[in-house]
């Protein structure tokens, strides 16, 4: 049973559907100003290895696709590097960062691994408070279509845990209360700061929650520990 299920997840995240607003004749190209940008990431790699560019292409495909990447948009891409087709499903499906299917307006990625499991009030905790706040469970998007729920492996940011990724930006050193004026703030229509929350007691980046310990003043100049009478 444990196998089918895993084979049936495998399956659904490498096997494209067509479906009404993602298949192979729905119109994808990039606007002027995007086919620019495509130029300028192309011409930083050498004759013959265009296929380089496919990783920034396909992102910059997603941004002006409403944060996610259809099969066209993949096609499309593939057809500016001189690529296979293939050759582009084999990237866009390895990794997680593309979002092959609609998403909200905010796609918010909890990561659920050990550290934010155990830092903190603990990712299981936040991943309560969300899916009671917007009244979704993982891999759902609400009515509305502003939020996507998705829970992730690491995110990079273990120091700070629990954390989650909205879009672009970093929300870390999490509580229940923070969690909730982030997402009172994002359906206000306001834009949280991102970065550490941690209560009161904001950090710089992950720096110690009680202060530095260590480089606590100024560095000295080049000459320090060099002898004076040579």
């Amino acid at each position: 049973m444990i196998r089918k299920l895993i084979l049936a997840a495998a399956e659904n995240s490498i096997q494209h559907r067509d479906s009404p607003e993602n298949n192979s004749n729905t119109k994808f190209e990039f606007t002027p100003e995007n086919l620019k940008r495509a130029e300028t990431i192309i011409s930083n790699y050498p004759k013959g290895h265009e296929a380089a560019a496919c990783l920034p292409l396909l992102d910059l495909a997603q941004r002006q696709n409403d944060n996610w990447l259809p099969i066209s948009a993949m096609n499309y891409v593939a057809k500016l590097l001189g690529m296979a087709n293939m050759r582009v499903y084999e990237v866009a499906t390895f990794y997680t960062m593309y979002n092959r299917q609609p998403v909200g307006k905010y796609h918010v990625q909890i990561c659920t691994t050990t550290p934010c499991m155990l830092g903190g009030v603990g990712s299981d905790v936040i991943m309560e408070t969300i899916q009671k706040k917007l009244k979704i469970k993982p891999g759902e998007t609400t009515p509305d279509n502003m939020f996507t729920l998705s829970e992730v492996e690491c995110l990079g940011a273990c120091v700070n845990a629990p954390m989650i990724q909205v879009n672009d930006d970093y929300y870390e050193d999490l509580t229940v209360e923070d969690t909730n004026k982030v997402f009172d703030d994002l359906i206000a229509g306001r834009k949280p700061k991102p970065g550490p929350m941690s209560g009161q007691n904001h950090r710089f980046s992950c720096e110690p929650k009680g202060g530095l310990t260590s480089l606590t003043s100024p560095p000295t100049g080049p000459g320090f520990g060099v002898r004076s009478d040579l």
